[in-house]
């Protein structure tokens, strides 16, 4: 979901997670996730948040640092995709021109 660069995480949490598959265990996220509303709607859809908590946090819910550890991948994923100047600064104002952008850059990035 596309969003502008002033929009916090946990605000676009709650129609990202409603597209969530039904078959799905573990669900993880970095700390911009972690609220307590993003916490609940995703163990009403029945799966468990593996969220790191924040520092000012006062109850810390659980969190397994060996699951988080796989999710560096998407980190690199997406360092990978803003080494394209165009996708990291994003120039083009529309969203569907942007997203074909990023189709591209990911073709070019994965293909070589």
């Amino acid at each position: 979901m596309l969003t502008g660069g002033h929009v916090p995480d946990c605000v676009v949490a709650e129609p990202l997670l409603r597209l969530l598959p039904s078959r799905v265990n573990v669900v993880q996220g970095d700390k911009g996730y972690d609220s307590n509303a993003v916490h609940s709607q995703i163990e009403s859809a029945g799966a468990t948040p593996n969220i790191p908590p924040k520092s000012n946090r006062r109850y810390k819910p659980g969190f397994s640092p060996a699951l988080y550890r796989d999710r560096n991948a998407v980190e690199r994923m997406f360092g990978r995709l803003k080494d394209f100047r165009r996708i990291g600064t994003r120039y083009d104002r529309r969203a569907d021109v942007f997203l074909s952008a990023v189709y591209l850059a990911a073709i070019v990035s994965y293909w070589l």
